[in-house]
């Protein structure tokens, strides 16, 4: 056994050292051995288990579809913000025009009585042009045949010469952004006549009115007959 003390206990004295032996092979040893029961270091290759591969291929494609599955809600999301800005901005607009429906209304009266001259006109067409450009469309023409979600009938009669309902009389304008409406026209309507021949010929699709003429003749001094079940126009 060897007595590895730097002090020799008999003498007092510091012994020399022990060239047989280097100190560091010992420490290289013990962590070698350390290094050998602790495995594989995290640099160190990892020998892949059996079926790795198809787990990390599972999850991969389940990442995928989370990721699409997001882009598409994402997509429908933009789609419904832009919808409902959409509407928003034509809800305000009809709004804004339904309140200046009354002015376009004495402006009409005044065409109709050929007051509509000098600055006054000047006035009326930079109203009605501005209203354009933010989409409002007159309609309600004499001719056009009768529409029960645009048109309110307070009139009705039959004649022979005409073979489905039609406008014969417009008695209030009606106005339109886009597909809104914003106010009904109120109009006179004309049946068939139960019994009576066909008319000989029919008005060409689109002579009826343009939808761009606002100021056409309309009877906008007469009165709105009494509403009643006889006035109105059957469906």
């Amino acid at each position: 056994m060897r007595d590895r003390r730097r002090i020799d206990p008999e003498t007092g004295q510091v012994r020399p050292p022990d060239l047989d032996q280097d100190p560091t092979q010992e420490e290289a040893g013990a962590e070698v051995a350390a290094d050998a029961a602790a495995g594989p270091g995290p640099d160190q290759p990892v020998v892949d288990q059996p079926g790795q591969e198809a787990e990390l291929k599972a999850e991969l494609d389940e990442r995928t579809a989370d990721l699409q599955r997001l882009q598409a809600e994402y997509a429908n999301y933009r789609k419904r913000i832009d919808r409902d800005r959409e509407a928003v901005i034509t809800q305000a607009k009809a709004s804004v025009a339904g309140e200046l429906l009354g002015v376009l209304d004495d402006i009409e009266r005044a065409a109709q009585h050929g007051d509509l001259t000098g600055a006054f006109k000047a006035v009326a067409d930079k109203l009605v042009a501005t209203l354009e450009r933010v989409g409002l469309e007159a309609f309600g023409h004499d001719g056009e045949p009768f529409d029960p979600s645009v048109h309110e009938a307070v009139q009705h009669d039959t004649s022979p010469e005409v073979s489905e309902p039609t406008v014969t009389a417009v008695l209030r304008r009606g106005y339109r952004i886009g597909d809104r409406i914003v106010r009904a026209a109120l109009v006179g309507v004309t049946d068939h006549e139960p019994g009576a021949a066909p008319p000989a010929a029919e008005a060409a699709p689109g002579e009826a009115g343009d939808g761009n003429d606002w100021f056409e003749p309309v009877d906008v001094d007469a009165a709105p007959p009494e509403r009643g079940g006889n006035h109105r126009a059957e469906d």
